[in-house]
């Protein structure tokens, strides 16, 4: 497992937002007036949620969300070709951007867990469990206290800060085994709720509501994931939620940030399935030093 992010270009960015063009490595926006955050899929529901928000009370301007991915977003904001690149990594993790030129703005905390199809009647798996089973070492339910019935790995493609966290947390330095790989959680979440023997990993974010019906999350070493045990790092695969700028951006996107960080977004932060920066009682640095907040 390196320890920067590479980025894959998928098909995931290409599309008309608006008036603007996301087109594999550019965005052409259309009047100053648009703020345009690209990249994480995990982060997606809360910044278009806010992005609503923010609208009703900014006339004139607006603010559009895509995904794409954070490796698009920390390489699409490098370049300039939009205003927020939406990451679950530090830029600094990531090969090929210049995190100097960048200001990190962490809005948000996600944690990742575990999924599998409801078929499956283990409940927790040990870390080490975890591990085999994403290297390929372990390819039957049975081997972990399940049922005689075979393993379908389910990842998230290269570029996905999701995938990035997991295998950080997960894997120590093991190699994941080639699989089904597919472009954001929402895609994700439907697979693997509708595939018996299926297994993957989602946001918290992703874990509940209608659209998670099918799906379970797994404990591990008998850790549940839940908020609780993010905020003080009993559960470890968790990551900030980063809007990354350039250092002097404009007005309005200072002005949506600022609002996706007010207090009057905890609330809602909470609701969707995050966890308030504020609210946690440790911190963690790009090279995962985990540390008692002040």
């Amino acid at each position: 497992m390196k320890g920067k992010l590479y980025l894959a270009v998928g098909s995931s960015v290409a599309l008309v937002l608006a008036g603007g063009l996301v087109s594999g490595g550019a965005v052409h926006a259309a009047s100053d007036s648009r703020v345009m955050a690209v990249g994480s899929t995990a982060l997606q529901p809360l910044a278009a949620q806010a992005a609503e928000m923010f609208g009703e009370k900014h006339a004139g301007v607006n603010v559009v969300v895509q995904g794409g991915g954070s490796g698009a977003g920390l390489s699409q904001v490098g370049k300039g070709g939009v205003t927020i690149g939406n990451s679950d990594i530090f830029a600094s993790q990531k090969d090929g951007v210049d995190a100097k030129k960048l200001k990190d703005h962490k809005v948000a905390v996600v944690g990742i867990a575990p999924v599998v199809n409801d078929d499956i009647k283990v409940k927790s798996l040990t870390m080490d469990q975890l591990r085999d089973i994403f290297s390929g070492k372990i390819t039957n339910w049975k081997d972990v206290g399940g049922q005689d019935e075979k393993i379908v790995l389910i990842n998230r493609a290269q570029g996905s800060g999701t995938r990035f966290t997991f295998e950080h947390e997960v894997m120590n330095g093991e190699d994941t085994k080639t699989a089904q790989e597919q472009d954001d959680n929402g895609a994700v979440q439907k697979i693997v709720s509708k595939t018996p023997g299926a297994i993957s990993y989602l946001a918290f974010s992703y874990t509940s509501g209608p659209n998670a019906k099918g799906l379970r999350t797994l404990s591990i070493d008998k850790v549940s994931p839940t908020d609780k045990n993010v905020r003080s790092n009993k559960w470890q695969i968790w990551a900030y939620e980063h809007m990354y700028t350039v250092k002097k951006t404009d007005k309005n996107t200072k002005a949506y940030i600022k609002f996706v960080q007010s207090s009057a977004m905890k609330k809602t932060i909470k609701k969707l399935g995050y966890i308030p920066v504020s609210d946690m009682n440790v911190v963690k640095s790009a090279d995962g030093d985990v540390k008692k907040s002040k």
